[in-house]
This record gives structure tokens, sequence and C-alpha cells, in this order.
């Protein structure tokens, strides 16, 4: 097997692992003055549901109706951590630094959306997955999110336990002679 930190591509599509990204779970009401504070602090505007927003090196994805997921440079979580606990003491609120607790994938190319479709139960169409939308769903046997960043770019998470079995799962996906070309786009 090969290592999960080399990329996978067959001209196609491309399973790339990710390094160390900065990832903090905000769960809590999302009113609007939760909604207020945070997009004050964060400087982004809080994303719709199954939504994401982004500037520069920060995202933050919509994970559920009671959950966020900041992505940052994994080098500044301590700093936002702190700037996060301050702002919200005394809120009723889960801060949570998961960086390390989640492995994550880039997958690139025009059969993205058929890939996907072979390995989770989401539907990955067009007119249900656009891009900018997020999705929790399964990658095969495990538990995922998905990022549409674009038509032809995804970004893929799992827990780092099984990150192993979630690179292999998707580069298999992916591999020649596997097309179906049902989402081609």
């Amino acid at each position: 097997m090969a290592p999960m930190a080399d990329a996978r591509s067959d001209g196609l599509i491309s399973v790339e692992a990710l390094p160390p990204q900065g990832q903090i779970s905000l769960r809590c009401e999302l009113s609007d003055d939760y909604r207020t504070k945070l997009g004050a602090l964060l400087g982004l505007e809080l994303p719709e549901p199954l939504g994401a927003t982004r500037e520069g090196d920060r995202a933050l994805l919509w994970m559920a109706r009671d959950e966020l997921l900041l992505l940052l440079p994994y080098e500044q979580v301590p700093e936002m951590l702190e700037r996060l606990g301050s702002t919200f003491e005394g809120w009723f609120i889960a801060i949570t630094d998961v960086s390390d607790a989640r492995a994550q994938f880039r997958l690139s190319g025009p059969h993205l959306r058929d890939v996907l479709a072979k390995v989770t139960p989401a539907d990955m169409s067009p007119d249900a997955f656009t891009p900018g939308m997020v999705r929790r769903s399964r990658l095969a046997q495990v538990a995922a999110g998905y990022w549409l960043q674009s038509d032809t770019e995804a970004q893929v998470f799992v827990f780092r336990s099984v990150g192993e079995y979630a690179f292999q799962v998707l580069s298999l996906a992916a591999e020649p002679g596997g097309e179906v070309s049902y989402h081609e786009a």
C-alpha cells in the first residue's frame, strides 16, 4: 500500500493527503447574537446551512444547525482559542480544537463527482451539491465531511484514525477504468 502522504492521479482526478490544518469546532445556538459576535471576531460571514465562507487562509463551514467548523492555519489555533474563549466568556458555547482529530484530502479533476458518488450515499449531482456546499455523510464505512470548492475540487474530512483507509478508498475509486461518466464535468 502506498503511504497516505503520496498524491495519486490518473490524469482525470487526483487524490492528495493534505498537511495538518487548524480546525476549531464551534457548537452553539446560532442565534443573531452569536452570529453577530462570531462574524465580528472571525472577520467572516457566517455560512448559510450546507454552506461555507472563505476569506484568505480562513474558512467557516456549516456542519449542523448548531455547529460550525473554523479552518485556519495550524499555528494560529492557540491564539484563536484564546480569543474565542475571552469573547464568549459566560456564553453557552463549546469551543474545541479538533485539528489533530481529522485527516483531510483534496480531490481534483473533471470526474470528481463520479468518484465521490462511488463512495458516499449523498447525492453528488450538480443540482444537489453545488460549489461552496458542505455535506456530512459517509465515505464507504466511515463518517466524512465533503466541501465542494468548485466543480473540479473538493476537500474531504475524516477522523484521523481512519485516514489511511479513506485515502485508499478514494484512490481506488479514482483509478483508471472505473470511470462512470455520469456526473462528468
